[in-house]
């Protein structure tokens, strides 16, 4: 899906990839340095949610999708990391 849809996403020096009739706007109330709380995730994560956090992250690297930052480098927008659990892995029945 995110090679077929690759142009959708930001590349190079456009900010917000080359997708078409769509406006976002985005507004931040925070001021750099940002406080150490808003640096932190906000629920700690279990070994399991990690590891699949780097697999995914790894992935999505290899594929040119998203970059490592530097803690020094200046970038217009982050994204945070989601992560969603299919129901059937957590042996939940299906509603």
């Amino acid at each position: 899906m995110l090679r077929k849809n690759r142009p959708a996403f930001a590349i190079g020096e456009e900010l917000s990839g080359t997708a078409k009739g769509h406006d976002v706007k985005l507004y931040l109330d925070g001021e750099r340095p940002y406080l150490p709380i808003l640096r932190r995730p906000p629920y700690p994560e279990s070994l399991e949610t990690r590891k699949e956090i780097e697999k995914h992250i790894n992935e999505l690297m290899d594929m040119d999708v998203i970059r490592k930052i530097g803690h020094n480098e200046i970038v217009e927008i982050t994204t945070p990391v989601l992560i969603t659990w299919m129901m059937e892995s957590l042996g939940c029945a299906e509603i």
